[in-house]
């Protein structure tokens, strides 16, 4: 079987020699030494001035809200409908509501020239979302955000990596929340991180991740259980010592992809207008829904396993956003889109063999 996706891993023998430490320290939580060390390798291999991991991605969007003060206000946030459900979970948990603005059909990313008139009276945010790692139109989405006074929360789930004027992508917004999910090209196993663009907030969100405790151990705010463990810093620790090879095999893959199926016309790709993307995924835009549904037929009667990611729109959600407006292009996008397998193990002749067959 070729899946869509499998984790990029260490050596397993340097993986358990950091875990050697931790059994002898007998720390497993509480903000251990491997979860400093990572935070500060994450800075230094980054270029960023502060990065605080957490358990996964979804609880670092919750954070980034509740750091902005925005939780329990009932405001509107205004995101993507081309995304995962998470983005909308973590919305909804912190007392704010979902909605949409629709996207670009080329970038896939929030169009930017739809923001202003989607926004309304009770918008008290915008979040982005950089899809398949690739940046979004993060100077212009800024100057629409200082216009109304808004936040800016990047969903920056699939950023590590990418950059945009040379920079972290993960630098832009008031706040970036990320993932270190074992699906990203960075993983912990379960993970993300929160990185603010000052250094209050960044306090503020290191006394979120832990119930509120300020570094005397009083409770100053309200917070929640957000911590990384060890055991997981650990798996990133030896991860990170191979996340700008694991980046060059993937955009060498992701080439090979685009030059073997570049010449149909049955294909588009997702364009990349502003900044370096981390080439996270292959997505492969089809003409229509039923020769997508072929495609993927073909595939798996081969024994690949592409995804539709993301689909369906998830303004479509009506158990989660019952009142949604439709978005019609990021809904006919999601229709048409498959994730072809894209990973540290796949092989040229693995690629050679899915291109194949979508080219029959």
């Amino acid at each position: 079987m070729i899946h869509v996706t499998q984790p990029s891993l260490a050596p397993l023998e340097e993986f358990t020699e950091l875990l050697r430490g931790v059994w002898e320290r007998g720390i497993l939580t509480h903000n251990g030494p491997l979860v400093q060390q990572l935070e500060r390798e994450l800075c230094a291999s980054l270029g960023l001035k502060n990065f605080v991991t957490v358990s996964n991605g979804t609880i670092a969007i919750q954070m980034a809200i509740k750091a902005l003060g925005l939780s329990g206000s009932g405001g509107e946030i205004l995101t993507t409908p081309f995304t995962w459900v998470a983005t909308l979970s973590a919305i909804q948990w912190e007392g704010c509501k979902p909605t949409f603005c629709d996207i670009d059909p080329q970038t896939f990313n929030m169009d930017p020239a739809k923001i202003e008139q989607a926004i309304t009276p009770k918008t008290v945010a915008i979040m982005p979302v950089h899809v398949f790692g690739n940046p979004c139109d993060v100077e212009q989405i800024e100057t629409i955000a200082k216009k109304h006074g808004l936040c800016v929360i990047y969903d920056a789930a699939h950023a590590v990596g990418s950059t945009y004027k040379g920079e972290s992508l993960l630098s832009w917004g008031d706040i970036s929340a990320t993932s270190l999910h074992a699906t990203k090209l960075l993983n912990t196993a379960e993970g993300g991180g929160c990185i603010a663009r000052d250094s209050e907030t960044h306090e503020k969100l290191k006394r979120i991740r832990f119930f509120g405790h300020n570094d005397a151990k009083e409770i100053v705010e309200q917070g929640f259980n957000g911590k990384m463990t060890e055991v997981h810093a650990a798996l990133g620790l030896a991860n990170l010592k191979y996340h700008r090879e694991v980046l060059v095999d993937r955009q060498t893959k992701y080439m090979l992809y685009k030059e073997l199926l570049g010449g149909d016309d049955r294909f588009e790709f997702q364009t990349i207008l502003h900044g370096e993307p981390n080439y996270s995924y292959f997505p492969v835009l089809f003409r229509s829904e039923k020769e997508l549904l072929d495609a993927q037929g073909a595939l798996l009667a081969q024994q690949v396993v592409p995804r539709r990611y993301f689909y369906p729109s998830v303004n479509t959600f009506r158990a989660i956003v019952p009142d949604a407006s439709a978005m019609p292009i990021s809904e006919d996008v999601a229709s048409r889109i498959l994730c072809l397998p894209l990973y540290w193990k796949l092989s040229k002749n693995e690629i050679e063999l899915i291109c194949k067959i979508l080219l029959n």
